[in-house]
């Protein structure tokens, strides 16, 4: 079990954090091709949470690049740090209780590998959103990928640059040949029993 250490020596423990919280924190990390519909499963994930009162919260490119990580680029060793980071903030909000959504192509096994270390095997949660290239491309309204093959994008995942998928994900989803519905299904099935305490289930049962 992952040992968690509060600094300043704080009074509350991580079990009495949870059980305020009444939830059992874990970050559901989505990781696939630009396009494939990880932003989208993420958003109706935090939208279901939510409203079965769970707490919960989303970290993406968007929120993550245009504060703490506004000081990196694109370059491999940045994307590297971006997501070193997203994993130190990831495990901070886990301490605290929350459980966290994180929608990030994060293309290397390695580095998938390494946030799960920051945050502890037993509150990682990898989904795999499995989608072909050509598919993304064709759902591409920003044009990245015209780009990436025009050259003027470097080292865009799919293209020019590799993707590693998970070998052993905690679930598959198949955006192309699924509904949102179905892959929504098949990730909740997995993660609502174990972010559930029985303490919250005992609850809503009153």
């Amino acid at each position: 079990m992952t040992k968690t250490i509060f600094p300043f020596d704080s009074q509350i423990s991580y079990e009495q954090r949870k059980e305020a919280m009444m939830q059992e924190p874990r970050l559901i990390w989505l990781t696939g091709l630009s396009g494939s519909g990880k932003s989208t499963l993420a958003l109706r994930l935090e939208h279901y949470f939510f409203f079965k009162h769970f707490k919960v919260f989303i970290l993406d490119g968007d929120n993550m690049r245009s504060g703490l990580c506004s000081d990196l680029g694109f370059s491999e060793e940045d994307r590297k740090e971006n997501l070193r980071r997203v994993g130190e903030v990831s495990k901070l909000m886990l301490d605290a209780g929350l459980t966290v959504i994180c929608a990030f192509i994060s293309p290397s096994g390695e580095d998938r590998s390494a946030i799960k270390n920051i945050v502890g095997e037993q509150r990682f949660i990898e989904v795999y959103v499995n989608c072909t290239v050509e598919v993304c491309e064709e759902r591409d309204v920003k044009g990245l990928y015209a780009k990436a093959r025009k050259g003027l994008i470097p080292n865009f995942t799919g293209v020019s640059a590799p993707y590693d998928p998970p070998a052993l994900p905690d679930v598959e989803v198949h955006t192309a040949e699924e509904t949102v519905e179905e892959s929504m299904y098949k990730i909740i099935k997995l993660v609502e029993p174990a972010i559930s305490l029985q303490t919250l289930q005992a609850y809503y049962c009153i």
